[in-house]
């Protein structure tokens, strides 16, 4: 198998490359004492009205996949040709050579033969008769996509360029570079492209990796509804920078990807069995619309961490030892030490977010604090009671509770000053409580039809329950809550 090595470092400048493209300097015919035998061997050929793509980072593979089948007149991206590679996107690089062959077969090239070997004590003469074949491509119209050394630099990053043809007259390759703003139709002296060219893995033998883009029947991917593979990519690839230190590790759990210090297994258990049933089981309720971004679960595997990562990352010091969702930072951020409660929590608020935006902080809350403690029943999710019921029936107690009528109301950030415990423990217990009815599902989407009319939700929440008094309700709803034990 042969590697791509780490192709595709996007942001340099190539320092090697003579003038932009003259398309007519090609056919010009060369003067005399210009001619060389050896370059006489070789045509002119080049593959015109190429248009050029600047690659997304690491997708220089993908930009030259893309911009030749523009040229075929299919609208296929860097993100599609990526994505019909199948490569895992938690592994936050674009395509290696394996990963750019399959996704050229999958879309319908015949790129045949890809990587090659040359004998270090044979390379004039072997690498003479792959540029025949790479030149004999062209001269069929198929470009090829070359991986080479960037430029002449020790250690140089690897990357992928589009060949698309050749000037005798000047003995230069022409090609497209996707890591350039200016990158269409450059030029390099072919002694430097065949220097470039092989890949020295060895001290023996050197690798040459060429793609040639024979069209067959070109497929075009299916229509796609959400985040994809390419976009998950490109946020791991962002997020990488970023992580604290090697210990963290980063997986794709739609539409989240999920960043811990734990061993891959605990983060892979809490992906599988705490993220993916509970946005399955909210979704199947209440959500048919993601969150319209990719935001990152931190999952810190104790307080240390916790605390320590909180501040590098974000420059603050958290105000709870559980969790929380910073939608500016686009993260819900655990000590998951402290259980998967608060994670369940989290979650819904995204999802508020992204379905219900105008939806007021008592039933976002509510709903959040309702499935801290949950369980699957009969397959669909229930809130459980909590260790918020203490805190609540001594409120009551004390006659501190005030009514639904004034919990509705606080908004504009007033829900989270105005005795916040009482008021997240009184807003989860009114949806346990119309959970426990059979209520709330209809409840939430009735609220939602009649946001506009009903922006508190108190108009909608009289007409679920029934009560025409809602002082009678509140009492009711008091003796209730005062029955109900934890744990």
């Amino acid at each position: 198998m042969f590697r791509r090595a780490l192709c595709c470092s996007a942001f340099a400048l190539v320092v090697i490359l003579a003038a932009p493209f003259d398309p007519c300097a090609v056919a010009a015919a060369p003067a005399a004492s210009q001619a060389s035998p050896r370059v006489e061997r070789y045509a002119a050929a080049l593959i015109r009205d190429v248009p050029h793509v600047r690659q997304k980072p690491d997708f220089c593979g993908e930009a030259c996949v893309e911009m030749y089948l523009r040229t075929l007149g299919h609208p296929i991206d860097q993100d599609q040709v990526f994505n019909a590679s199948k490569l895992d996107p938690a592994q936050g690089r674009g395509c290696y050579t394996a990963d750019l062959e399959r996704a050229v077969v999958n879309l319908g090239f015949r790129p045949g033969a890809v990587g090659s070997t040359v004998q270090v004590a044979k390379l004039a003469v072997e690498m003479e008769a792959h540029w025949k074949k790479l030149h004999a491509a062209l001269v069929q119209g198929a470009p090829s996509i070359v991986c080479m050394r960037f430029d002449h630099r020790p250690n140089t990053t690897e990357h992928f360029r589009l060949v698309l043809g050749y000037d005798p007259t000047r003995d230069e390759v022409i090609f497209h570079d996707p890591a350039v703003e200016d990158g269409a139709y450059k030029r390099m002296a072919r002694a430097d492209f065949l220097d470039l060219w092989p890949l020295k893995y060895s001290p023996q033998e050197w690798t040459l990796i060429r793609l040639p883009l024979h069209a067959g029947q070109i497929k075009a991917p299916p229509p796609a509804r959400g985040f994809q593979p390419a976009d998950y990519c490109q946020h791991i690839l962002k997020l990488k920078s970023r992580l604290p230190d090697d210990d963290f590790r980063v997986l794709v759990e739609p539409p989240f990807v999920v960043v811990g210090d734990e061993p891959l297994e605990s983060i892979q258990q809490h992906a599988a069995d705490t993220i993916r049933w509970s946005v399955k089981k909210l979704k199947q309720e209440y959500f048919a619309n993601d969150p319209d971004r990719i935001i990152g679960i931190w999952l810190f595997k104790d307080r240390e961490s916790y605390e320590t990562n909180v501040e590098k990352l974000w420059g603050t010091k958290p105000t709870t030892p559980y969790g929380y969702y910073a939608a500016a930072n686009r993260a819900l951020v655990m000590n998951i030490a402290t259980g998967g409660g608060t994670l369940v929590h989290e979650i819904v608020h995204p999802f508020v977010r992204a379905n219900f935006p105008d939806c007021p902080d008592w039933l976002n809350e509510g709903l959040g604090s309702l499935y801290e403690q949950c369980r699957e029943v009969e397959g669909r999710i229930r809130g459980q009671t909590n260790w918020r019921l203490a805190g609540l029936q001594k409120a009551i107690r004390a006659d501190r509770v005030p009514d639904f009528e004034y919990l509705c109301g606080q908004t504009g950030g007033k829900f989270y000053t105005a005795d916040p415990g009482t008021n997240y423990a009184q807003a989860r217990y009114l949806c346990y409580y119309l959970q426990e009815r059979g209520l709330l599902k209809r409840f939430y989407h009735d609220f939602y039809a009649n946001r506009r009319t009903d922006p508190t939700g108190y108009k909608t929440l009289q007409k679920t329950l029934g009560y025409d008094d809602m002082e009678a309700f509140h009492g009711d709803w008091q003796e209730f809550v005062m029955e109900l034990r934890y744990p």
